[in-house]
């Protein structure tokens, strides 16, 4: 059994390191320009690579939090490991396609080592239904951002820029909706009876519900027991990833001040700044979680911060840079993630 895990390692590890030197030869610009942008970054290079310590340790937070509620006890794992867990997970997430979700596999794989299979399984579940549910209300508060600003006269509100604004809280709340349901119900089921109608994939469903039907029920009554138990950690996750991606923002704001955008100067101004600094960030996510079947979401990405940022009323010109210093980050972080994998604790 070690030596399976070992090799599933040895593959997730693979993986990563295949996305770093896939990473490093999409980028849209030349080696040169790169390097360009890269030291107009400058020593901004180091806050925009350094924010994400805070993000990941939010996030690591935020999944000890559902662990702990899942397993009704103080979670059997160091903060320290599953910070590790935590950047390596992201770090496969962003090299692999369907939506990211590489990383989840290689968590139960590394949690199981702590707890159980099925309370680990169902904890990554949790966590993973966590972090996309924190998404969808990251983007609905920024809806109410950006009709904030828009009435203080200092971003416009189009008849297509309200319906726009319009559609989306319609998308959020329907998917308020589904994720209610399965909070409430459990999700595995669910989700298996979806990929039951894919073409060529009902087969392999049937025989999995077969095999796994007692364990797949048990994770499910796990899930809908969190929700129906335990609010506070519940609540607590949910806050903790809302506020990842609130810090998470401020990488695009050490960016904007780079290049001098601060409305104004003073603290009011680079509060705004902050504000412009959200909404792009929830465009762009947005916009790349829509298309985020695609390999490290190549070219979505860049063409969602390109957008948001000229909708903004800035140039295109700085959603480009904006893109390529962020595609740095992701590349370091990835990297990172591929040497923790191979420390122990």
């Amino acid at each position: 059994m070690k030596w399976t895990k070992q090799r599933l390692n040895n593959l997730f590890f693979f993986l990563g390191c295949a996305a770093v030197v896939v990473m490093l030869f999409t980028f849209d610009v030349s080696f040169i320009e790169l390097w360009q942008h890269l030291c107009h970054a400058g020593y901004w290079l180091i806050p925009i690579i350094g924010v994400w310590v805070v993000v990941y340790a939010l996030n690591a937070l935020a999944w000890r939090a559902m662990i702990e509620g899942n397993i009704g006890g103080k979670a059997p794992l160091s903060f320290g490991r599953l910070f590790r867990l935590t950047v390596t997970g992201y770090a496969l997430n962003y090299a692999t396609p369907v939506g990211g979700l590489g990383g989840e596999p290689y968590r139960i794989m590394e949690l199981s080592k702590d707890i159980d299979k099925e309370h680990a399984t169902s904890s990554v579940i949790l966590y993973a239904m966590m972090h996309f549910f924190a998404h969808f209300w990251f983007w609905f508060v920024s809806i109410f951002i950006y009709i904030a600003l828009a009435l203080a006269g200092d971003l416009p509100l189009t008849a297509p820029i309200a319906v726009t604004l319009g559609v989306i809280v319609v998308f959020c709340l329907f998917f308020f909706y589904l994720f209610s349901r399965g909070y409430k119900n459990g999700l595995v089921k669910y989700v298996l009876g979806i990929v039951s109608h894919l073409p060529g994939l009902k087969r392999w469903t049937l025989r999995f519900w077969a095999r796994h039907s007692e364990s797949i029920a048990n994770i499910d009554r796990q899930i809908a027991a969190l929700y129906g138990q335990d609010r506070r950690a519940f609540y607590t996750s949910l806050v903790l990833e809302y506020l990842s991606r609130v810090v998470q923002s401020s990488e695009v704001l050490f960016m904007l001040l780079l290049f001098g955008i601060d409305n104004g100067g003073g603290l009011s101004g680079i509060a705004i700044t902050y504000l412009h600094s959200i909404l792009i960030v929830a465009f762009t996510t947005l916009f790349a979680n829509l298309i985020g079947f695609l390999p490290m979401q190549l070219g979505v990405q860049e063409g969602g911060f390109v957008l948001s940022i000229a909708a903004l009323g800035l140039s295109p010109a700085l959603g480009i840079f904006v893109s390529i210093i962020c595609r740095v980050r992701e590349i370091i972080w990835i990297a990172i993630g591929m040497v923790l994998m191979k420390m122990h604790d």
